[in-house]
């Protein structure tokens, strides 16, 4: 048995640092086989590994460009606002729709949840992408929150780890024709969202639901 012993108990995320706890223990039985050249070497061993877990902990943490970090909360709160949307209306009425020529309600949190990812793909990563929007007339309002939090996941995950040369890229816009970079067309996919889910709100309001109120 080792006279001693060593593990990190906790891995905790403490103001956007993650601080490793490394516990040191002696086996109170062994003690007279104390080596205490050995348990240098532990010990600067337990340290480095605290340090690759912090540094590791960082990198995946923080997105890895100025205008990521600066956009990050930005797109947590569309989320957030988005998802507190499509929570507050019953399924009953995810097939609602104020006119003949609107998508329900379900529609367009499909249309949004669907094209979040497939912007993000074509404008801000520069794939080749083709539509093939999921029937909302055939889906729960469980499975299109899920949709919902798919697509914000997904672009999530490019915010965090796209490199600031392929924000400084540029596409064109398919609407307007305007050629932009890719850091601006992250935009493009907040403001579209947007659109489809202010018309979402009004649909709460139009069957006398108080939507979720809006935070800044």
């Amino acid at each position: 048995m080792s006279p001693y012993c060593f593990w990190i108990r906790n891995n905790v995320r403490e103001k956007g640092l993650y601080l490793c706890i490394i516990e040191f223990q002696l086996n109170p039985y062994l003690l007279v086989s104390f080596n205490s050249s050995k348990m240098k070497k532990l010990i600067t061993t337990a340290v480095l590994l605290g340090c690759i877990f912090i540094i590791s902990g960082q990198s995946a943490d923080i997105p890895r460009t100025p205008f990521t970090q600066m956009y990050l909360p930005v797109w947590e709160e569309a989320r957030d606002h988005c998802l507190e949307i499509a929570k507050a209306m019953p399924e009953e009425l995810y097939s609602y729709k104020p006119t003949e020529v609107s998508k329900t309600f379900g529609e367009q949190m499909v249309h949004i949840g669907y094209t979040i990812e497939l912007l993000t793909k074509r404008y801000v990563r520069g794939m080749e992408v083709v539509p093939d929007t999921p029937d909302a007339n055939e889906m729960t309002k469980e499975e299109i929150l899920e949709l919902l939090e798919s697509g914000f996941s997904y672009t999530t995950e490019v915010i965090y780890t796209i490199e600031q040369s392929q924000l400084d890229e540029t596409c064109v816009m398919y609407h307007s024709g305007n050629t932009v970079s890719r850091a601006f067309a992250f935009f493009y996919v907040q403001d579209h969202l947007t659109n489809h889910r202010a018309k979402a709100n009004l649909y709460l309001r139009m069957n006398g639901i108080d939507p979720p109120e809006y935070t800044w």
